[in-house]
């Protein structure tokens, strides 16, 4: 296939899953990538996401959970799911970079793509070709994350594991081509420099958070602990959480729900993770309709980063916003 065909701001669909109708009966198991074989883990991504879960369960461990505890905290996780997991990765990572639902300033998409960064989901260019790799082969080989080879395979295994293709010029050329055209995103693949900014982010919230509790205190200790409070809640709990939203899109939600359309891949439609994950759930709908910047096509079908993308249209910041077909598109990857 052309690398002429992923150029992104013109493509229709990047879902290859939508030419032929879903076969009936229980679909036969994919192996993992062969670019995958043998096993290989990467251990600065295993060792920095066991790291983060470990930090997470502290606030639930006695005594540091009581420690770490304050109600600041708390709603900071919660917030920052909204503001860096749904508008990070499902406005910005996923509808506008990978599938060009919509377009915006390009002063909003650096700041939108930076908010993305701030989940630990990998470089923009990483992400996006993947996902769109992800869509051209949905549950055949080699998609990179499909529960066919496995459930721990596609909740996280694949992040845990080398994939050789992915670390490929080429693999880069016919995924992201148009993504790395500019200098912001091209820059932030050098020397793990996305992840200074997931860094300087964390460092933000500790420091902020401790001249929060000197100024409410007065004391050196009321300081600590609130800055540690801020950066464990924060941060790692509310990364943790985004984290196994996204996986649980990539593994459960080809497995578990209904279907709207008929796919050759076996993507579902889930209440329940479209709840967490602010409309991603929604997947049967979002690869019938790849390109489209709204994934609930009934009534019922609540999205709220659609909501989001459809508050910045009103307001002048989205534009050429994609709606749903009434039908599959294409494939033109």
């Amino acid at each position: 296939m052309s690398t002429e065909a992923i150029e992104a701001p013109d493509q229709e669909s990047g879902d290859s899953s939508q030419t032929t109708p879903a076969s009936s009966g229980r679909p036969p198991r994919v192996d993992i990538p062969e670019t995958a074989k043998p096993p290989e883990l990467q251990v600065t991504y295993a060792l920095v996401i066991g790291l983060v879960h470990l930090a997470a369960l502290m606030v639930v461990i006695p005594p540091m959970a009581g420690y770490l505890f304050s109600w600041s905290g708390l709603v900071l996780a919660v917030l920052g799911h909204f503001f860096y997991g749904m508008i990070g990765i499902n406005v910005c990572y996923h509808r506008l970079l990978t599938h060009r639902g919509f377009k915006c300033p390009l002063w909003l998409e650096h700041s939108l793509a930076v908010l993305g960064i701030c989940n630990l989901q990998d470089s923009p260019a990483r992400w996006v070709a993947i996902h769109r790799m992800h869509h051209q082969h949905s549950d055949h080989q080699p998609d990179p994350h499909t529960p066919k080879a496995g459930f721990w395979w596609s909740h996280v295994g694949w992040v845990l594991y080398r994939n050789r293709d992915h670390d490929t010029t080429s693999h880069f050329e016919r995924y992201v081509r148009d993504l790395l055209r500019d200098p912001f995103y091209l820059k932030l693949e050098a020397r793990w420099r996305w992840f200074g900014i997931f860094a300087s982010h964390a460092l933000l919230y500790y420091l902020i958070g401790s001249a929060v509790g000197y100024y409410m205190t007065g004391t050196l200790a009321g300081a600590v602990q609130l800055g540690l409070s801020w950066f464990f809640w924060g941060v790692f709990v509310r990364v943790v959480v985004v984290l196994h939203g996204t996986w649980a899109v990539n593994s459960l939600t080809h497995v578990i729900g209904y279907r709207n359309y008929e796919t050759r891949d076996d993507s579902r439609n889930h209440w329940l993770i479209a709840i967490l994950t602010h409309g991603e759930g929604w997947h049967n709908n979002h690869h019938a309709s790849p390109r489209a910047a709204m994934h609930g096509h009934r009534w019922w079908e609540y999205d709220m980063a659609w909501s989001v993308i459809r508050m910045m249209e009103i307001v002048g910041l989205a534009t050429d916003v994609v709606r749903p077909g009434k039908t599959a598109e294409p494939a033109d990857w």
